[in-house]
């Protein structure tokens, strides 16, 4: 289990992590990031986790405080948007608990940081970087790993942060890895034994990406939302208030924006940039491997925006 004596430092999501646990997908670093620094300790939240108000039962929230509990692995308290307190379960995975710190407590705290964050995978294409958003097994992933292996750069996987100046959203990266599930590594011809379950039992895998990282932030140029449906690959423009809901419905937790008390904020921020981020429905059929039919529409669509720009 993470020592409570040695804290190192890892670089992700805009941030200096300065982690009593061990972050061996992230890079290390000793500078403060974009972002600031946080800290990740570990710490008894037995007393804590009883006193504090409940959302739900394995939810509680307080002034600038989000806890939350994962039966069999820990109870995760986020606080005021620097510091995250983890309770490991007896004989909790190791992987688990890092997969809920560099996911779920790391999307709370951006939010407490005031820092958007998307859900999905962003890549850079033509230079900037496209957001790819959609309900889980739409093909994110898959199409984020195949566009990749056509020598496009990750900028984060899961959790995008963007941050917004005079208008103009900046995709923030997140760390080297990607994780993909058995059958997206089936459609790419990977060989799962090479990489490492997320945790015990867990059919999706966790996939290195050093060689093919953004390590620094790009104007967020575009979304693609990705959706499934009956016939053949194709394109549409997202236009009036549903963009709106399309960004709101692609937001990291979003089902804390009420309870956390930012919806205000949250909205705001959305509607600082959405008129001037072009988006679109990617839409696929269910079955079988279509990577490369979407890639060819994306590059279209594209290099048809840009040439409207131009005009």
């Amino acid at each position: 289990m993470a020592s409570t004596v040695q804290c190192l430092g890892y670089k992700a999501f805009g941030l200096q992590i300065l982690s009593e646990f061990p972050l061996p997908e992230l890079p290390r670093t000793e500078q403060p990031g974009r972002l600031g620094s946080v800290s990740v300790v570990e710490a008894d939240l037995s007393e804590r986790w009883e006193a504090i108000p409940k959302i739900s039962p394995n939810l509680g929230m307080a002034e600038q405080e989000v806890m939350f509990m994962v039966k069999g692995t820990a109870v995760f308290s986020i606080q005021n948007g620097s510091t995250i307190t983890v309770s490991p379960a007896v004989h909790a995975d190791p992987d688990s608990i890092r997969l809920f710190i560099l996911g779920s407590c790391m999307g709370v705290l951006l939010m407490q940081k005031g820092v958007l964050a998307l859900h999905g995978s962003s890549l850079v294409l033509e230079n900037k970087a496209y957001a790819l958003v959609g309900r889980s097994g739409a093909g994110k992933s898959t199409l984020a790993s195949y566009l990749m292996d056509q020598g496009h750069l990750l900028v984060s996987d899961d959790v995008i942060p963007v941050l917004v100046h005079n208008g103009t959203p900046l995709a923030v990266p997140g760390y080297p890895q990607q994780k993909l599930w058995q059958q997206s590594l089936d459609y790419l011809g990977m060989n799962s034994s090479a990489y490492r379950p997320l945790f015990k039992r867990e059919t999706k895998f966790a996939i290195p990406v050093h060689d093919r990282f953004q390590a620094e932030p790009l104007p967020l140029a575009g979304i693609f939302e990705l959706s499934v449906q009956d016939g053949p690959v194709s394109v549409e423009a997202i236009s009036g208030l549903e963009r709106l809901h399309t960004l709101y419905n692609h937001t990291y937790q979003k089902a804390l924006v009420d309870p956390m008390g930012v919806r205000e904020w949250h909205f705001g921020m959305l509607a600082s940039f959405v008129n001037r981020l072009p988006m679109y429905r990617l839409t696929r059929p269910e079955q079988g491997f279509s990577a490369p039919q979407q890639t060819e529409l994306i590059f279209e669509t594209i290099t048809q925006k840009v040439k409207e720009m131009k005009i």
